[in-house]
């Protein structure tokens, strides 16, 4: 089994003939909008929102990833709103190591008494590392593949752009992360280059339906577009109750099918959890994927208590 999930950490992530590298993933991303769209908004005026995810996937296998996020976001005024974000993602042990460090901001038009346009952009640096020599293939056929013979240690900018137009009942977002494409394994020697950094187009959208003074309906969907690689879907059933407790059902296309739920502990403090049961063949060689979320919102005195039903 070893040698199988050993194989598909190869061809998967490491050979662009067959599929590109793609950005890490989040079950419960309406709560981490920011790292896929740089014009999130929250036209939350003197509010600092908070978040951090953690998310271990495909556990039980080998070589199986893990990624964390820590962001956070505030308006600076009216018109414009300014973030920060780190993702790391990991793959193997240690055997591949992708940090992103990012900063963004967005300039809200207001379309009318409730509607608001924001236009964003994303700057960063993506550092990248290998650490082949610790990684084990077990097999004759790739020890000696000089492609594995040094680690890597390389810097690239990263920048990307967004629209977000959202209101106290809806949102839709269009996005690009990061419109550079870059080749993290130059080809040397002999050797082709084996990873990518790929064009990831994002269309995201979520509306508020209130069923009763208790329970809002909140419906909500992720499309991803990325070079070479497979169309991805995600669409998202949840419920809050009472504006503390949320629940819900998430299907990824050909993937995944996910339970998420998330407390509001104080009004400012809100944590969730959400595991992810993989619908195909490699679903057999994991026990499924686990991911946490934390989210706070520290208010300036004065400020209003914030009452939007939005879903991010």
């Amino acid at each position: 089994m070893k040698k199988v999930i050993q194989l598909l950490f190869v061809l998967f992530v490491y050979n662009p003939l067959l599929f590109a590298q793609q950005d890490p993933e989040f079950t419960q991303y309406m709560y981490n909008m920011s790292i896929i769209n740089p014009a999130y908004a929250t036209n939350d005026i003197g509010v600092v929102n908070f978040g951090m995810l953690y998310r271990t996937q495909w556990v039980g296998s080998v070589g199986s990833p893990t990624t964390g996020t820590v962001f956070l976001r505030t308006p600076i005024n009216e018109r414009i709103e300014a973030g920060f974000s780190i993702v790391k993602d990991e793959i193997g042990d240690n055997a591949l190591n992708e940090n992103n460090i990012s900063g963004d901001f967005a300039y809200l038009l207001q379309i009318n008494r409730d509607t608001y346009l924001s236009l964003g952009l994303k700057l960063g640096l993506t550092l990248f590392e290998t650490r082949f020599n610790d990684f084990q293939l077990n097999s004759g056929d790739f020890s000696t593949d000089p492609a594995f013979d040094e680690n890597i240690n390389d810097a690239f900018l990263n920048f990307g752009t967004g629209l977000f137009l959202f209101s106290e009942d809806y949102y839709l977002g269009l996005s690009t992360p990061n419109f550079l494409a870059t080749k993290h394994l130059e080809e040397d020697n002999g050797v082709s280059a084996l990873g990518s950094e790929s064009l990831h187009i994002f269309f995201t959208g979520g509306y508020v339906f209130p069923l009763n003074e208790d329970l809002k309906f909140k419906p909500s969907f992720m499309a991803k577009a990325v070079t070479n690689s497979p169309f991805s879907v995600d669409l998202n059933a949840n419920f809050l109750f009472r504006e503390r407790f949320e629940a819900g059902l998430s299907y990824r296309l050909n993937d995944a099918v996910s339970v998420m739920a998330n407390f509001g502990i104080t009004e400012n403090l809100r944590v969730g959890y959400a595991y992810d049961y993989t619908t195909t063949n490699l679903g057999n060689y994991n026990s499924g994927t686990h991911e946490f979320m934390l989210l706070y919102n520290l208010r300036f005195a004065g400020v209003r208590r914030y009452s939007s039903p939005r879903f991010f």
